[in-house]
């Protein structure tokens, strides 16, 4: 039972060949057996997962069907879900319990999804390794001494280890695709505003966006259909109807423009992943696409303005967390300014603390000009760029991380190493594009990623490529040795 992905549980369960519950006491006993030795989850939500498995079966026996009614998932531990632990990977909120639900949990919830558990994270989101975790490191199914990316890293190995089928994650500079990258999975970023951020705790406002994780995507176009909608509740929401993803997944690639940015074949890309990209581009052309080289000239800015406005939104958005209200208060403070210091000193991990200091001193007087204004001067051009060459193009691909995934512990003491990685997934997050990454191989027994970019709220046409071309690839198929 623990192979099957979304779309086969849904025929499963429409066919009566077994019940939600006992398929969740299944994927519950194996999360049990396993996962100590992934440390993917924070908390399991065991009662909550057979209370709502048993509703979904009388909902199915009662005639209700629906893709979701009844299929098993985990959400990333910074969707706040009512009465349980949403701890954002950190000290600061190990003790918090959310008092409500945010809108991505209530509504898979309306959908009969069934909630495993919270998975494990880079603390606060910040991290592409999930190491800064306040739980422990998450470690990569397809090689234990291997970081599974981050942030999202331990829905990542959760859903690669086939602990479960699915689970929510969420993207601020490459958070959803790049674990996808490094654990064979299929991620997808959707548009800016397509995915609610109500109940989802902040890293970078203008930068956040949920989204799915799972093996292939036909199972990203179920998870997402679920997840996807206006919400009154978020300001950035985007009042725009959601299409019908699976409808469109049979699409014919004829005549698709595929642009391919020559600055993404750079000197840091490892070779052989350049290799498995051009390889996945071939498929493609047999499937009809039309591929042409573009360019995005700006590309080479991206990095340092991600790292002034994510740091800088952050230090504005964490600034809650100072031991009053709730999260983490520090032993007998002498007054408010020491409350203050040591709840924060002591509640946030390093990877945090510097990311608030250069947020803070990037927005401080004297420096706004100089770093915050031209960084975000620097977003508006990678978006032109985007927005000439999509009128060249249908889908821009490329490789989705320039290396396979790296050692734990191997970049801790150089972070600047680190933020490098994501050099190719955080233009969709400065432009607010939809983006997914897709399997597309190995390189020493590691998986590799290519990813898919496209025009906004064209995320149909990602998941009909990455659609197709699983129809005629196997690389989503291969499961990790032990799992």
């Amino acid at each position: 039972m623990h192979q099957l992905t979304l779309a086969e549980i849904a025929r499963g369960l429409a066919d009566k060949k077994f019940s939600s519950e006992e398929l969740t006491k299944v994927l519950l006993a194996r999360i049990a057996q396993l996962d100590p030795q992934l440390n993917s989850f924070i908390s399991l939500t065991e009662d909550l997962a057979l209370q709502q498995a048993k509703a979904a079966d009388v909902r199915r026996a009662n005639g209700e069907s629906g893709a979701l009614l009844g299929a098993p998932i985990a959400h990333k531990d910074l969707f706040c879900t009512l009465g349980i632990r949403t701890s954002c990977g950190s000290k600061m909120l190990d003790n918090f319990k959310a008092p409500y639900d945010a809108t991505v949990v209530a509504k898979l919830a309306a959908a009969g999804a069934v909630t495993l558990g919270k998975t494990n994270m880079d603390e606060f989101a910040m991290g592409s390794a999930n190491e800064s975790s306040y739980y422990g490191a998450v470690k990569n199914p397809w090689n234990l001494e291997h970081v599974p990316g981050g942030s999202s890293g331990g829905s990542a190995a959760a859903v690669a280890a086939r602990l479960l089928p699915a689970a929510t994650a969420t993207d601020t500079g490459g958070s959803i695709r790049q674990p996808a990258a490094f654990t064979n999975l299929t991620g997808l970023k959707p548009t800016y505003g397509r995915v609610s951020r109500w109940g989802m705790i902040a890293y970078a406002s203008s930068l956040d966006q949920g989204g799915p994780l799972a093996r292939t995507a036909e199972d990203c176009a179920i998870l997402l259909q679920g997840m996807a909608g206006f919400d009154p509740k978020d300001s950035t929401s985007i009042d725009e109807p959601v299409p019908d993803y699976s409808a469109s997944l049979n699409g014919s690639l004829q005549g698709l423009r595929i642009g391919v940015p020559k600055e993404y074949f750079s000197a840091g890309l490892d070779p052989r992943i350049a290799e498995l990209i051009h390889n996945s581009v071939k498929e493609l052309e047999k499937l009809g696409a039309v591929v042409k080289e573009i360019s995005l000239p700006n590309m080479q800015h991206a990095i340092p303005a991600y790292y002034v406005i994510a740091p800088a939104e952050a230090s504005s958005n964490l600034s809650r967390f100072d031991g009053v209200r709730f999260g983490y208060r520090c032993e007998n403070p002498k007054d408010l300014t020491d409350l203050y210091k040591r709840s924060r000193g002591e509640g946030f991990g390093p990877e945090v603390q510097r990311r608030i200091m250069v947020g803070a001193y990037a927005l401080s007087a004297g420096y706004y000009d100089a770093y915050y204004l031209k960084a975000q001067k620097i977003r508006r051009l990678v978006k032109n760029d985007f927005m000439a060459a999509f009128n060249e193009v249908d889908i821009i691909l490329g490789p989705t991380t320039p290396n396979p995934a790296w050692k734990l512990g191997a970049k801790n003491s150089d972070p600047v190493a680190a933020y490098l990685e994501d050099v190719y997934t955080i233009t969709a997050n400065l432009a607010g594009l939809p983006g997914l990454s897709m399997p597309a191989g190995f390189v020493d027994g590691l998986p590799v990623g290519v990813q898919l970019l496209a025009p906004y709220f064209q995320e149909g046409r990602l998941l009909n490529v990455a659609h197709q071309y699983q129809l005629n690839t196997d690389w989503h198929t291969r499961t990790p040795t032990g799992f």
